[in-house]
């Protein structure tokens, strides 16, 4: 299979699809924005239809992957040292989207009065922000039936029976072997789907693309574009000197990496959204070296738990409004909006633009800041959630790894092969 890898025309690999989809999509919703509205349902249709697989995928991996381990005290300790890497970096990622925001003040000179500012289009954020808080969020992990998470794909309530069901069946021993070996062949055909069905990335993202301009129009970027741009700015640091810093340490490259998931950043840069991405990090993380239980732990949870891209973006986002509309904060204040953040970044995992939506709960709790604020950067939202959801992802494959690693779970030899792209990188060369 390694010959064909070099010899595939350009048009046939997914990334340089999504890239020209991505163009086209800019580009028909700038001329056309009537017809590029009108395509929102191919991107939503996308990420439904990726959506709509994530569940089988978290659940056979993790169930084989903790079935398969011999030890049963090693689960606890995945869990526990990716909850420690979590905590750790996405507190870290709050604290600098705050030093950059006082640094660059992206909202001075704008001076809006909060009395001008409408905010009926956001009171449904904060609404859904109120029932985002931590006693709802753990009730929102345990799930009504062992099988409901399997029909209604909610990620921690998935990972929650996993775990369960992976332990139970590591505990009944040789009667439950039957059951195993089904479930292992059984992610055959499952990811078989994942990769059949990212095929269809390209017309997702020219969906998301077409409807984001015709709807917002590169022209809704222009006064905001400061915080747009810092945001970015600032994202790329994270990644390149924390994340590339940690990377180093833990004997791999940052930028390697990006390059070696450079088709799921494609993807999640047309349809901005992660999760169109994660069965085949999944995937990638097992053909790098992850050991089976690792990923199966350490990434869905990440996708509720290591969120450094929403992080940065939400105290950048509170303390524009807060600059925009003149208002100054004092340092307890702002720490308080750190705390703040910390927790109800952990809570509103399991929804969908759960930025904005945090960032409402965030917003609340620190009553000089005017919650219509978030009026401001509506529209322009959709521009900064590819970035968020790009750091997101980054900061999670990068976790992966790592813990990896400290759990004695990597194979070295085949992470670097990986990464050097000696070993096919897409979901199982076809």
């Amino acid at each position: 299979m390694h010959h064909s890898l070099k010899k595939k025309p350009l048009y046939k690999i997914l990334y340089v699809q999504v890239i020209f989809a991505i163009v086209l999509g800019i580009s028909l919703g700038h001329f056309y924005p009537d017809i590029g509205e009108s395509l929102k349902p191919l991107g939503d249709a996308f990420i439904k239809i990726v959506k709509m697989i994530i569940a089988p995928v978290i659940f056979l991996t993790v169930v084989t992957g903790i079935a398969s381990m011999s030890n049963m005290k090693a689960v606890g300790s995945v869990v526990g040292k990716s909850m420690l890497y979590f905590l750790t970096f996405s507190t870290l990622a709050l604290i600098i989207g705050l030093i950059v925001a006082n640094i660059i003040r992206p909202g001075d000179g704008l001076n809006i009065s909060p009395e001008s500012l409408d905010g009926s289009k956001v009171a449904d954020y904060v609404e859904k922000a109120h029932e985002s808080s931590v006693v709802g969020f753990l009730m929102d992990v345990i799930p009504e039936t062992v099988v409901s998470p399997l029909v209604n794909g909610n990620i921690l309530q998935v990972l929650f029976i996993s775990v369960i069901f992976g332990l139970s069946l590591a505990l009944t021993g040789k009667k439950a072997e039957p059951v195993l070996v089904f479930l292992q062949s059984l992610s055959e055909p499952v990811f078989k789907m994942v990769s059949m069905l990212m095929k269809l990335a390209p017309i997702g993202a020219f969906g998301a693309m077409a409807f984001t301009i015709g709807k917002y129009g590169i022209s809704s970027i222009g006064n905001l574009i400061i915080l747009i741009a810092t945001f970015y700015i600032t994202s790329l640091i994270f990644v390149l000197v924390v994340l590339g810093g940690v990377a180093k340490y833990n004997g791999f490259s940052i930028i390697q990496l990006m390059k070696y998931i450079k088709d799921e950043l494609f993807l999640i840069l047309g349809t901005s959204s992660s999760e169109a991405a994660l069965p085949s990090l999944m995937r990638k993380m097992e053909n790098a070296g992850c050991e089976k239980s690792v990923v199966g732990l350490v990434v869905p949870t990440g996708y509720s738990f290591n969120l450094d891209g929403t992080n940065i973006y939400m105290t950048m986002a509170a303390l524009f409004i807060a600059q925009a509309t003149g208002i100054d904060l004092s340092i307890t204040e702002q720490i308080s909006l750190l705390l703040i953040a910390m927790i109800s970044s952990k809570g509103a995992a399991g929804i969908t633009g759960a930025g904005f939506i945090t960032l409402a709960a965030t917003l609340s709790v620190v009553p000089s800041i005017p919650i219509a604020g978030m009026a401001l950067i509506l529209g322009i939202d959709r521009f900064m959630s590819e970035c968020r959801a790009l750091t997101n992802f980054v900061g999670n494959a990068c976790a992966c790894i790592v813990v990896a690693r400290w759990e004695g779970a990597l194979d070295k030899e085949k992470m670097n092969r990986a990464l050097n792209g000696e070993v096919p990188g897409s979901v199982k060369e076809l």
